[in-house]
C-alpha cells in the first residue's frame, strides 16, 4: 500500500471520529467538520458524544481537526462520514451528502479516492455522489479518480462492539480500487473485512441489516399490542418462547435513532422508484412510528384505573435519547409520548442523565430536570433503559411515585416481583 497516504475524514460524529483516530495511527489525518464549535472541543479533548476519551483524542501527532476546506486539500483519500436522513415526510434527505461531495470536488486530484461510509438507497454512491464530484472537479470517474463505499457499523452507547472489532464491508468502483479499499481498512479493523462484489452490493448490505432489526422489533411490538390487549405480560410470553433453540430474542420498545428508524425508507423509496411497493417494511415502519402513542394510551388507560385524571397528572418520564447509555436525541421517539400526554393536559417532567440539557432544550424545546426534583408523581414511565435507573432501589422509587401510583416500564428492566411489597403498580410493554 501507498506510504504516501494522506486522508481526510468529512463529518467527525460517531461514525468520523473514531475512524479518524485509528487511521490516525498509521497515515496523516484530516477530521474535517463544519461545525466550528465540534472541531474547537475535539481539539481540547471534548467529545460530546462521549464516545472517545480525551487521551485518545490528544494523543496522535499525526490527526488534525478542521472545519476550513483548504485543510483537506492535500490528501488523496476523502472519506465521508456524514449523516443521512429523512423529511418530515420520511423521503430520503441528501443535503448533506451533495454538500459532502461538493465540498471533496472541488479538491479532488487525479488518482484520489472517494470513500463513502454513510447509509444510502442501492446505487446512491454512482446516481447522485458521483456525478457532482465530476461537475466540481471536472475529472472523470474510474479514469481520474475513483470511488469506494465501506458503510458504517458503528453502534453508539456500544463499547463493545467498536470499530476495530467489527467486520467492515468494502468495495471499489473497479477491481483495483476494491483491493486497494479492502486493504486500507484492514490497517485499522482486526475482526477483517468482506469485499462486495460492487458499490451497489454494499450500499444493498448496509440499509438491509437495519430494515431487518426493524422488521423484527416491529413483530415483538405488534404482539406487544396484542397480549396487552388480552391481558397477558409480553415478557413472560416471550422468555417461555425463548426456551425454544431457533426462537430469536427480541424486545418491544421504542425505534428511533439515526439507524434503525431511518435507513428502512431509503431502501423503500428506491423500491418505489422501480416501481415496486414494499408492503412488509412499511407495515413494519408504521407499528414503530406508533409505539409512542401506544405507550402514552397504556399509560392514560393505568392511570384512569387508579382514578387518577390524566389532566393536570404529574406524569413523569425518564429518558429522552433514543438508546440506553448513549446522549444521542436523534429521531427519539420518547418525543411522541411527551406530545400525546401533553394533549391531556397532564404535567409533565422529563429526566435524562446522560442527554445535553442544552441540546434537549434547543432540539426538543424541554427542559430537562435532575431526577432529585421528581417527588411523589402519579405516573412515571421509564422509557430508557439507561444503568442509573437500573440502580435505583425500592425506597428510592417509592419516594419517587406516590402512593398508588403507576411504573410504565417501556424496556421491563424490573421484574413483576420488584415491586410487590409497595404500593406501586408496575406494568411492564
Amino acid at each position: 500500500m501507498n506510504q504516501d497516504i494522506k486522508i481526510s475524514i468529512i463529518g467527525l460524529g460517531y461514525v468520523g471520529l473514531p475512524l479518524a483516530i485509528e487511521f490516525s495511527n498509521h497515515f496523516p489525518v484530516v477530521g474535517f467538520d463544519l461545525s466550528k464549535k465540534r472541531v474547537e472541543d475535539l481539539k481540547n479533548g471534548i467529545d460530546i458524544n462521549k464516545e472517545t476519551i480525551k487521551d485518545k483524542l490528544l494523543a496522535s501527532s499525526n490527526l488534525k481537526f478542521s472545519f476550513n476546506t483548504e485543510d483537506i486539500s492535500q490528501s488523496n483519500i476523502f472519506i465521508i462520514t456524514v449523516p443521512t436522513p429523512v423529511n418530515i415526510h420520511n423521503v430520503p434527505d441528501l443535503d448533506p451528502l451533495k454538500s459532502a461531495s461538493e465540498i471533496v470536488g472541488r479538491h479532488l486530484k487525479t488518482d484520489d479516492i472517494i470513500i463513502y461510509e454513510s447509509t444510502v438507497y442501492p446505487g446512491a454512491t454512482e446516481e447522485i455522489c458521483v456525478p457532482i464530484l465530476e461537475k466540481k472537479s471536472k475529472l472523470k470517474y474510474n479514469v481520474d479518480f475513483f470511488c469506494g463505499y465501506s458503510p458504517e457499523r458503528i453502534n453508539p452507547g456500544d463499547k463493545k462492539h467498536s470499530l476495530s472489532n467489527t467486520v467492515k464491508i468494502t468495495s471499489g468502483s473497479n477491481p483495483e480500487t476494491a483491493k486497494f479499499v479492502d486493504n486500507l481498512y484492514n490497517k485499522v479493523v482486526s475482526a477483517g473485512t468482506h469485499a462486495a462484489a460492487s458499490i451497489r452490493v454494499a450500499e444493498a448490505a448496509k440499509v438491509i441489516e437495519n430494515v431487518q432489526r426493524d422488521l423484527n422489533i416491529a413483530l415483538v411490538n405488534e404482539l406487544a399490542i396484542i397480549f396487552n390487549k388480552l391481558g397477558i405480560d409480553s415478557i413472560d410470553v416471550f422468555k417461555a418462547a425463548e426456551t425454544k433453540w431457533n426462537f430469536m430474542s427480541f424486545r418491544p420498545g421504542l425505534v428511533g435513532g439515526h439507524c434503525i428508524g431511518v435507513d428502512p425508507y431509503y431502501l423503500t423509496h428506491k423500491a418505489i422508484e422501480v416501481g415496486y411497493n414494499p408492503e412488509v417494511i412499511l407495515a413494519g415502519r408504521k407499528i414503530n412510528e406508533g409505539m409512542g402513542g401506544f405507550i402514552a394510551d397504556i399509560a392514560i388507560s393505568e392511570m384512569t384505573k387508579q382514578n387518577i385524571n390524566s389532566i393536570d397528572a404529574r406524569v413523569a418520564i425518564l429518558g429522552i435519547t433514543f438508546k440506553e447509555n448513549c446522549p444521542d436525541i436523534r429521531n427519539t421517539k420518547v418525543i411522541d409520548i411527551f406530545y400525546r400526554l401533553g394533549e391531556f393536559k397532564s404535567k409533565i417532567l422529563v429526566n435524562d442523565p446522560w442527554a445535553d440539557k442544552p441540546a434537549v432544550k434547543n432540539q426538543l424545546k424541554i427542559n430537562l430536570v435532575d431526577l432529585e426534583k421528581i417527588k411523589n408523581v402519579d405516573c412515571l414511565i421509564i422509557c430508557v433503559a439507561h444503568d442509573e435507573y437500573k440502580k435505583i432501589n425500592l425506597k428510592h422509587w417509592e419516594q419517587i411515585v406516590a402512593k398508588n401510583g403507576i411504573i410504565i416500564d417501556v424496556k421491563s428492566i424490573f421484574d413483576n416481583t420488584f415491586f410487590e411489597k409497595s404500593s406501586i403498580n408496575h406494568k411492564r410493554i
